[in-house]
């Protein structure tokens, strides 16, 4: 985290490219509020996943370039561990402002009010996913000098099954119904990922650093 303040460009890019973009929006087409908040939801969730991918690539580029990765490999510490604080982090610095600021701007696209607490509920889960997903892609293509486009071909697909989720969970509760089973997918999704990609991406830096 103290790491992550020096270079505070890291947290503000992702907000303020959320928020750019969502405004934005109603500038490029129709702007009446019934199609503003039909397409509310989805649109939120969209922005948010792209919001991530802004600096996920130099997630872990400044510890290889200088040598702190092979450090973290020969230390006493599981390297998975060190590569879930690090996660954890990037997530409290992106995916956690994304989440608090998403309820103002879907105010801003007229998202019905029954819609708010699915969007913060469903972010919750979704942006630790993301971010977990996207670690791999960044420790995968970590010694590649412009990573960021092969990264995001890499985990891009990866992506869809959490926004597809993500935005049906809010349309359904904007249209009053419950959206428990996308909360639970998510929360299985989030489970999955805490066990599968934290070796992953320490398996992926160890092949990443030794190129």
């Amino acid at each position: 985290m103290r790491l992550i303040w020096r270079h505070r460009s890291d947290i503000v890019n992702p907000v303020v490219f959320y928020l750019i973009g969502i405004t934005m929006l109603p500038l490029g087409i129709d702007a009446s509020r019934q199609l503003l908040a039909a397409i509310a939801p989805g649109m939120l969730w969209i922005m948010a996943m792209l919001a991530t991918l802004l600096s996920l690539d130099a997630l872990f580029r400044s510890d290889f370039e200088d040598g702190s990765l092979i450090q973290f490999q020969l230390s006493d510490q599981p390297l998975y561990l060190t590569v879930l604080g690090k996660v954890f982090a990037y997530w409290l610095s992106t995916g956690l402002p994304l989440t608090l600021i998403a309820p103002i701007l879907g105010l801003m696209l007229s998202l019905p009010a029954d819609g708010y607490w699915a969007l913060v509920f469903t972010l919750i889960p979704g942006t630790a996913v993301l971010a977990l997903v996207g670690a791999l892609g960044a420790a995968l293509t970590v010694c590649l000098r412009s990573g960021g486009l092969v990264m995001t071909l890499i985990i891009m697909p990866l992506y869809l099954p959490v926004l597809i989720i993500g935005s049906s969970a809010v349309s359904n509760a904007v249209a009053g119904f419950g959206y428990q089973r996308e909360l639970a997918l998510l929360g299985a999704g989030l489970a999955l990922a805490l066990i599968i990609m934290p070796p992953a991406i320490a398996g992926a830096l160890k092949i990443s650093s030794n190129q």
